[in-house]
């Protein structure tokens, strides 16, 4: 009966998620310019690049690596664990219980509702890396971009689900928001999102193969640059969704451990 109601419910949600982002554009574009990283990063690398490349990335390269970076980051952002700790600080995740639509869903169904405002956003920058680089790196097979979208929308589960899962500790201890800064330090080192994961150090880039932030942003950034064979391509997506799998489990886990301590308070 729950999922049923969940199932109506989904357009409604869609539509409130859209309108709050809307409705707190000013913090919505304060978010967008703090995801500026890759553009810096662009300059930096392609000012590395102009003499000579480095492995296979000249600074064309490096545009378009960076500049689907930031297209990127926008689509699989996810901003649960703040709203979480709010919520549960403030007492008022008692009211969201009361609902027939699951948290977890309702949360990540209001991020997603973001989403329109985020393409709007990504829309000039496609339009630039078109012009600067051309089509050339895009995959070039139905089946080469299907895989570049499964690989993102696994970046943005694993995205969401870490920041679920990190929120859900607010159930133990105060607050969680230091461990998703340490999160989010690991995910700005290992994820490729100031560097090329290829062009790290052999033991940093063997540790990011083993590590979640690769398959955050990295592994979609180089799908949708063509950076893999297929057979390496389909290797890598598997490993994502078992990371996928994986911190699902632990934010249902964590929720329901932390639902059971869980006491309204404040506000």
């Amino acid at each position: 009966m729950r999922s049923v109601l969940s199932l109506r419910a989904l357009p409604v949600m869609l539509r409130v998620g859209f309108a709050e982002a809307v409705a707190y554009r000013a913090e919505f574009l304060v978010w967008i310019l703090s995801t500026t990283m890759p553009l810096i990063m662009l300059a930096l690398w392609s000012a590395v690049a102009r003499d000579e490349p480095m492995g296979r990335f000249g600074q064309a390269e490096f545009t378009a690596y960076f500049l689907v970076t930031f297209i990127v980051r926008q689509l699989v952002g996810s901003w649960a664990s703040w709203q979480l700790n709010w919520e549960i600080r403030q007492g008022t995740l008692a009211l969201r219980l009361l609902r027939p639509v699951h948290p977890m869903l309702a949360f990540a169904v209001e991020n997603l509702g973001a989403l329109p405002l985020r393409v709007v956003i990504c829309v000039p920058v496609v339009a630039i890396a078109l012009l600067a680089v051309g089509s050339g790196p895009l995959p070039r097979s139905p089946a080469a971009w299907g895989l570049a979208l499964v690989a993102l929308a696994g970046g943005w589960l694993i995205t969401f689900c870490a920041s679920f899962a990190i929120g859900s500790l607010a159930f133990y201890f105060d607050s969680s928001l230091k461990v998703m800064d340490v999160w989010l330090t690991l995910f700005l080192v290992f994820s490729g999102y100031i560097a090329p994961v290829e062009l790290f150090p052999p033991a940093m880039r063997v540790a990011a193969e083993w590590m979640p932030f690769r398959y955050q942003i990295g592994l979609p950034v180089e799908l949708l640059t063509s950076a893999h064979e297929p057979a390496a391509a389909l290797a890598l997506v598997a490993r994502q969704w078992a990371w996928v799998g994986g911190l699902g489990l632990a934010a249902v886990l964590l929720w329901r451990g932390g639902l059971r301590r869980f006491a309204a308070y404040g506000g």
